[in-house]
């Protein structure tokens, strides 16, 4: 318990001189709290991370990927109309994992497919990424309780489908083989690097 004692001030007036027992216990609370906060934080963060990490090398943490958001897109073509709630947060986690997926693949993948000559196919990819983000600000625009928001998803998901084709049957097999032993170990750490900035 705190003792406090009264002076006399400059005036004639009380005034407390209080110890500070207290306030160590405060601040080494406070102090606490926020190490467990980030604690938490790079727990998530590397929990959000992690199958891609466990995939092996950066081609399969990408498809790793792929097929997450693809699981997340059939819960919400699952959904009815009066699911107004569970839309949102599954258009949310959507969003969310195509930002974190966007990170890796435009800072470390269609850099490296640039260096491989596969200019203007990293160049389309690159384009692509920007209609993803149109069809993901239309759809967190209109109303999620109408049938045509689910006609909206599944326009997107067909032309997202068509995006991995493209990356998963040619672009990435044939950068992993042209690129050596070292430079798919070096893409690897990059893209994971890039991947927990957003997980």
């Amino acid at each position: 318990m705190a003792t406090t004692t009264r002076a006399r001030d400059n005036k004639g007036g009380n005034k407390d001189e209080g110890n500070w027992n207290g306030f160590g216990a405060i601040a080494g609370a406070v102090a606490g709290g926020a190490a467990l906060g980030v604690l938490a934080m790079l727990g998530r963060k590397a929990a959000v991370q992690s199958p891609t990490l466990l995939a092996g090398d950066w081609m399969d943490g990408l498809i790793a990927e792929h097929k997450m958001v693809l699981k997340l897109f059939d819960a919400l073509e699952a959904t009815d109309d009066n699911a107004a709630g569970r839309r949102t947060m599954l258009l949310t986690q959507i969003k969310h994992a195509l930002a974190k997926h966007a990170l890796e693949e435009e800072n470390v993948i269609y850099p490296a497919l640039r260096e491989a000559g596969r200019i203007e196919e990293a160049d389309e990819l690159t384009r692509e990424h920007g209609y993803v983000k149109q069809y993901l600000y239309e759809l967190e625009n209109m109303p999620n309780t109408s049938p045509a928001f689910l006609e909206k998803v599944r326009k997107f998901r067909a032309d997202l489908e068509d995006h991995i084709r493209e990356e998963e049957t040619d672009l990435f097999p044939s950068l992993r083989t042209q690129s050596d032993e070292a430079k798919n170990k070096h893409l690897t750490i990059a893209m994971n690097k890039e991947g927990y900035k957003l997980a």
